[in-house]
C-alpha cells in the first residue's frame, strides 16, 4: 500500500525512490512562506514572547561588560523548552550589534551534550582563539599543558571572555566539577583576560553535587525561568506561523491542539514547535492545502514514536551498552533491576564489544543521565545490612527501544538474531544486501 500523500506510479511502471526525489524537488511547498527553520528551537525569533523579564534580567548582568566591567558569573535554570538558550542568545546578539563597545568582548557558546570532558572542553576553549591551524591546541597534549595553552590564548586576546556552557549540568554528570573549578578561579592565573561563565541548566538541582567553592562561585547571579502555560505557548506559536506559513494556511485549532500536548509536557515551547512543523509536514505529505487539527494528533503520534528512537540513537557510546544492558536485564526479570546487576551485564557487554570497561562511578553518572532522559527510572533501595543500592524500571517500551540500539553498529555484533522474515524485510529494503548483516 502506498504511503499517505503519496502518488502511487501508473500501472505497468516501476516505482523508485528517484522518481519520488523528483516529484518533491519539483514541487514548490504551498505551505511555507519562509524557511521551516522558523519553526526549529535552534531559530532566535526578533521577539520572544513572555520572557521580556528574564531578557531584562540577563540584559542586567552581562549588560555592563559592554561598558568594560567585569560581570559576575551567572546560572540560568529552568525545564527544558522554557527559552534560557533563545533569552542568552538574544541578549548575546544584542550585545554583538553595538559593535563599538563589544569590541572587547568575545563570546563562546558550547554546549556540553556534544562536548562533555574536561579535555575536549579546555581544548575547544583555547582553539577558538587560534589564528591558524598551527596554534592549535592538539589532541594528545597533557591536561595541564592544555591549560596552560588555554590560559595564554585568552591572554593573547585579551578583554572579557564570556563563556556560555548550555547544558552544564550534562557536563557535571559526565565529568564531574573539577574543569568548573579550574574554570571559575582561572582569572587569579589570567594577566589580561577577564573570564565570566554563564551556565544554563536544566537541572534545578545539579548545583547541590557540586564542590561548595564552585558553587559559590557559580551563584553568583541566578536567574530561574518558569514554564509557559498553554496560552503563553498560543501567543509563541501565533507569532511563528505568521513568520512561517502563507496567511489563512494554519486551520482553527491547530495552534490551540499544539499548545495543549506541549502544556501537558511541562509547557516545553520546543514539544510545541515541533508538533507544529512536523504537522505543516504531514499536511505537505497529504498534498493537503491547509494544516488541520487531525494533522496536529499524527504529528503527536509520531513524535512520540520518533523521540525515543532518536534520543537512545545519539546517546554516547558506552551510554548506548549500558542502556542495551539494562534492556537485556529487565526483559528476563520484568521487574526492578539492581545496579550491582547491571554494570556486571554491562562489563560483560562492553568486553564482548572490545570495549574497555568504565569504572562503576562513571556508569553511575550514566544512570542518571539515562533517568534524566525519562528512559529508566532509578530509587533508591536498602538491603539491610547490604547497605543501600539503586533499583532501576525501564520506563521506555522495550519492543521499541532495544532494535533501535541494535541497528547501531556499536551493538549489533552482540544484538538478538533477527527472523528470517526480519532478514527478508532487511533485505527488500536493501536490495544490495544479500545476508541479515
Amino acid at each position: 500500500m502506498p504511503r499517505a500523500g503519496v502518488a502511487p506510479p501508473p500501472p505497468g511502471t516501476a516505482s523508485s525512490a528517484g522518481e519520488f526525489l523528483d516529484s518533491i524537488l519539483q514541487s514548490k511547498s504551498e505551505l511555507f512562506r519562509a524557511s521551516r527553520e522558523v519553526l526549529r528551537d535552534s531559530y532566535v525569533p526578533p521577539r520572544l514572547p513572555h520572557r521580556e523579564n528574564e531578557i531584562r534580567q540577563v540584559a542586567e548582568v552581562l549588560g555592563p561588560a559592554l561598558r568594560g566591567v567585569v560581570p559576575s558569573n551567572l546560572l540560568i535554570y529552568g525545564k527544558i523548552g522554557t527559552g534560557k538558550t533563545a533569552v542568552v542568545a538574544q541578549v548575546r546578539q544584542d550585545m554583538q550589534r553595538r559593535t563599538e563597545l563589544a569590541q572587547h568582548l568575545t563570546f563562546i557558546s558550547i554546549n556540553c551534550g556534544n562536548i562533555d570532558t574536561a579535555y575536549s572542553l579546555l581544548q575547544t576553549i583555547g582553539n577558538t582563539f587560534a589564528r591558524t591551524d598551527a596554534d592549535r591546541i592538539p589532541t594528545g597534549w597533557a591536561l595541564d599543558r592544555v591549560q596552560a595553552a588555554m590560559r595564554r590564548m585568552m591572554d593573547g586576546k585579551g578583554g572579557t571572555i564570556l563563556l556560555i556552557l548550555d547544558e552544564i549540568d550534562r557536563l557535571v554528570a559526565r565529568s564531574g566539577d573539577n574543569v568548573l573549578y579550574t574554570l571559575s578561579q582561572i582569572n587569579t592565573e589570567l594577566e589580561v583576560a577577564r573570564l565570566v561563565l554563564v551556565g544554563i541548566s536544566n537541572d534545578l538541582k545539579f548545583t547541590n553535587h557540586l564542590d561548595a567553592r564552585v558553587r559559590s562561585r557559580l551563584n553568583e547571579e541566578k536567574i530561574l525561568f518558569p514554564p509557559y502555560d498553554a496560552g503563553q505557548l498560543q501567543d509563541i506559536l501565533r507569532d511563528r506561523a505568521k513568520e512561517a506559513f502563507h496567511e489563512g494556511i494554519v486551520d482553527p485549532g491547530v495552534v490551540e491542539r499544539c499548545a495543549a500536548y506541549a502544556a501537558l509536557e511541562n509547557g516545553d515551547a520546543r514539544r510545541a514547535l515541533a508538533l507544529l512543523r512536523l504537522a505543516a509536514e504531514m499536511a505537505e505529505r497529504d498534498h493537503a492545502k491547509r494544516i488541520t487539527p487531525d494533522h496536529v494528533v499524527k504529528a503527536k503520534n509520531r513524535l512520540e514514536q520518533d523521540i525515543i528512537v532518536e534520543c537512545v540513537r545519539t546517546l554516547p557510546p558506552h551510554c548506548k551498552v549500558l542502556l542495551y544492558a539494562i534492556l537485556q536485564s529487565y526483559e528476563r526479570r520484568r521487574n526492578g533491576v539492581l545496579t550491582g546487576e547491571v554494570y556486571d551485564g554491562y562489563k560483560r557487554l562492553a568486553e564482548r564489544l572490545g570495549l574497555q570497561p568504565l569504572h562503576a562511578r562513571s556508569i553511575s553518572n550514566y544512570v542518571s543521565e539515562l533517568e534524566s532522559l525519562g528512559l529508566i527510572r532509578a530509587t533508591i533501595v536498602s538491603r539491610g545490612r547490604g547497605g543501600r543500592t539503586r533499583e532501576i524500571i525501564v520506563d521506555v517500551p522495550i519492543s521499541e527501544t532495544m532494535p533501535a540500539l541494535e541497528e547501531d553498529p556499536l551493538i549489533a555484533p552482540v544484538g538478538r538474531p533477527k527472523s528470517r522474515g526480519q532478514m527478508l524485510l532487511t533485505n527488500f529494503d536493501n536490495p544490495g544486501r544479500t545476508g541479515p548483516f
